[in-house]
């Protein structure tokens, strides 16, 4: 959008240009320039835009099988007020997590318009075979046969992050190696006691992907992972808040119990986002998506979700009480901190001109990608 885009709340406007925030404050106050685009908010709620750090794909595109999909998951996703995310890649083969690296560093297409791809999810193969979930086992490994193709992960390659099981042998070494190259190490799909999830998070490891799932159950005498991760402030917590993950009344207690700063929802989407009910892939193995859920066919195994980001969010407001622009943090400003985002999350002057307008029941109204309105 060419000119100078302004967004008017009932508290304050804030002035847009070049796709940067330049200006908040009072309208009264300021001399805009003639060619100024003044949007009022009126009773919706303007929010930055969602950032979803775990995504498996969506569309009927699964990023584990093709991963050059990304681009066209991510011009998709603005629909549901997502303007960033990080695509997720389940175990597989080197060749799967080459060529998302590869899609990656060749950048979008010409012309793209679309949510943007920070770097990759790793999720897998360093995982318990006992919390492997619908991971193939087959490709699982241990984190002491990390090879050339491991050694190779980092930030500046685009590895953003990595989930890994920190009671596997070479768990604790690895994720010292990775976070010394800027990835940020998650503990997940792990069969850990609350001494090993300790151990992990002592090593580096500063993030718990899907809370509650594929990990052992808190327990009052062995609290596990869980109560490792809940314990330490300086773990944030991923959770799926579609109401078939975890409970409600369960994200409801967490919420309570670590507030805004630390929790972080995801959709944990697969191929079947945005789609009718049907059979799709994740990571090669087929899923049944219907109303309620992604399994595994012929298992029954819980493979992510169709859930949608808005959805999150309202599901999030509905079990919390918290206000739109409160739980829209979760999606915000908590992952961007996380991933060390210093120009996305937060609505101030230096950041992206990235939006997401949701209406006064929390449908998304539209979504602004660097001050651009998408279509």
């Amino acid at each position: 959008m060419s000119g100078t885009l302004v967004f008017v709340t009932e508290a304050e406007a804030i002035v847009c240009q070049d796709g940067v925030i330049t200006m908040i404050g009072s309208l009264a106050a300021m001399a805009l320039p003639a060619d100024s685009v003044t949007i009022e908010v009126g009773d919706g709620c303007l929010v930055p835009g969602l950032i979803d750090i775990q995504l498996n794909g969506g569309f009927g595109h699964d990023f584990t099988e093709d991963p050059s999909s990304v681009w066209d998951v991510g011009a998709r996703l603005p629909a549901f007020g997502v303007t960033a995310f990080v695509p997720t890649v389940v175990t597989s083969t080197a060749d799967s997590r080459r060529r998302m690296l590869e899609t990656i560093a060749a950048g979008p297409p010409a012309e793209y318009m679309g949510a943007s791809v920070l770097g990759a999810h790793f999720e897998g193969p360093f995982i318990s075979p006992q919390a492997s979930g619908a991971h193939e086992k087959s490709l699982l490994r241990l984190p002491t046969d990390a090879d050339d193709d491991v050694r190779s992960w980092s930030r500046e390659a685009g590895v953003m992050l990595v989930t890994l099981a920190p009671e596997l042998a070479g768990a604790l070494d690895l994720t010292h190696e990775l976070v010394s190259r800027g990835v940020v190490v998650s503990s997940g799909h792990t069969a850990a006691t609350f001494d090993q999830g300790q151990a992990g998070i002592e090593a580096g490891a500063r993030y718990a992907t899907h809370l509650f799932n594929a990990m052992p159950s808190l327990g009052h005498r062995e609290p596990g992972l869980i109560g490792a991760v809940i314990a330490d402030p300086r773990v944030t917590l991923g959770l799926i808040p579609d109401g078939i993950h975890v409970h409600p009344s369960v994200v409801g207690l967490v919420a309570a119990g670590i507030g805004l700063s630390r929790l972080s929802i995801v959709t944990d989407a697969t191929a079947g986002l945005g789609m009718p009910p049907g059979r799709y892939s994740l990571g090669g193995r087929d899923v049944e998506v219907d109303s309620t859920s992604v399994r595994i066919v012929d298992e029954g195994t819980r493979a992510g979700s169709a859930l949608t980001a808005d959805q999150a969010i309202r599901s999030l407001v509905a079990v919390t009480g918290w206000a739109p622009s409160e739980a829209a943090r979760t999606m915000t400003s908590v992952p961007a901190e996380l991933l060390g985002l210093e120009d996305r999350g937060e609505i101030r002057v230096g950041a992206r001109a990235d939006f997401t307008l949701l209406t006064r029941d929390l449908q998304v109204a539209a979504t602004y990608i660097g001050g651009e309105k998408w279509a």
